[in-house]
């Protein structure tokens, strides 16, 4: 399925969110397109090569989210792409190498992209009510996605696992332990929170990443 926006920008400036079957998209197509992105929702494989960037959203279980992936053979392809990619939620711990969010399917990590050497494990609350659900503060690197965004910004968390403060971290935050707000590696990145639903700090987040990738 491609969804394609009403905005006006060049084509050649177009911002892909990978169509993973699994995933309720509106609420991210809607966020860029109130940036006057063009961005398009589609499993294309041609479609996704030719973007300037590269969205990777995620809802449910790692496991759930892997297998849509491999049903869709776009993993190869994900881990092919040199433009700019961000995953969104569990978007970015599928980022991660491995996985212990198996949906009771198993007892076993679920394997992931394996772009970012680090794995997700459960998010330990000490005490707090899981999941951790709503603002929080980030603590942000000079990473360009965090252009013009202060240390002490709020934004919106739902989640219960986690990947730990590594030097893959670009951002931090704290819910009981201390914990990757956002990752990455070379041109894949991830952030644990929703931009989408993060209001002006989400938004500025978002635009920073539309800046990446812009032809000349």
């Amino acid at each position: 399925m491609t969804q394609v926006s009403n905005a006006s920008n060049s084509t050649n400036d177009l911002t892909v969110i990978i169509d993973t079957g699994c995933a309720n998209l509106s609420s991210v197509r809607f966020a860029f397109e109130r940036l006057n992105a063009n961005v398009l929702v589609s499993a294309d494989f041609d479609v996704i090569r030719s973007a300037a960037r590269v969205v990777l959203p995620g809802v449910g279980t790692a496991g759930a989210a892997m297998d849509a992936l491999k049903q869709k053979h776009l993993i190869e392809l994900i881990k092919s792409l040199t433009q700019p990619v961000m995953g969104v939620c569990l978007g970015m711990q599928m980022l991660a190498s491995l996985s212990n969010e198996h949906g009771g399917r198993s007892d076993q990590n679920i394997t992931c992209l394996g772009l970012v050497p680090t794995d997700i494990g459960d998010l330990d609350s000490k005490g707090l009510p899981l999941p951790h659900m709503g603002w929080n503060q980030i603590e942000v690197s000079d990473h360009p996605l965090f252009v013009g965004i202060e240390n002490g910004s709020y934004v919106y968390f739902v989640h219960s696992y986690r990947a730990p403060i590594s030097e893959y971290t670009l951002a931090n935050s704290t819910y009981g332990e201390s914990f990757s707000a956002a990752i990455g590696k070379g041109n894949f990145f991830g952030v644990q929170f929703h931009p989408e639903k993060s209001a002006k700090v989400g938004a500025q987040i978002l635009q920073n990443f539309l800046n990446m990738g812009t032809p000349q």
